[in-house]
């Protein structure tokens, strides 16, 4: 087993790493859009947040040696789903080209911190996705 721990921010200080690798699969905890200094990163700008949360996701797949062509599984949670759900997608699939990992979009009613507007945790797996 191998656990990462790639930003320097309070949340991850009480055991929370940010990818844990059990055999060939590694479970990525929810990123959201801070920089490398723990500052949020767009607040009320969807977009700003959900670029960089995508670039957070990335970097803990880096850490894993493997590419967003690894992700099996992505959850998308966004304080408001209705108004921002189109745009998020849209973002992802730009992310994510011409893979297509399986997950969820979820609504909620607030995230871990009051600016936050979107979270992602995903599934990546190593080798052979067949």
């Amino acid at each position: 087993m191998t656990t990462i721990q790639t930003h320097n921010h309070s949340l991850w200080d009480h055991g929370i790493s940010q990818g844990y690798r059990v055999d060939n699969t590694i479970y990525i905890s929810g990123q959201f859009s801070h920089n490398a200094a723990g500052e949020l990163v767009g607040a009320g700008d969807i977009e700003a947040q959900v670029r960089q949360t995508l670039n957070n996701l990335d970097g803990v797949l880096e850490q894993f040696n493997i590419t967003k062509s690894n992700l099996a599984y992505v959850e998308l949670y966004l304080t408001d789903a209705e108004t921002h759900g189109e745009i998020a997608i849209e973002l992802f699939k730009e992310y994510v080209g011409e893979h297509r990992p399986a997950g969820s979009m979820i609504g909620v009613t607030y995230l871990a911190f009051p600016e936050q507007l979107v979270e992602i945790r995903a599934v990546a797996h190593i080798g052979d996705s067949r």
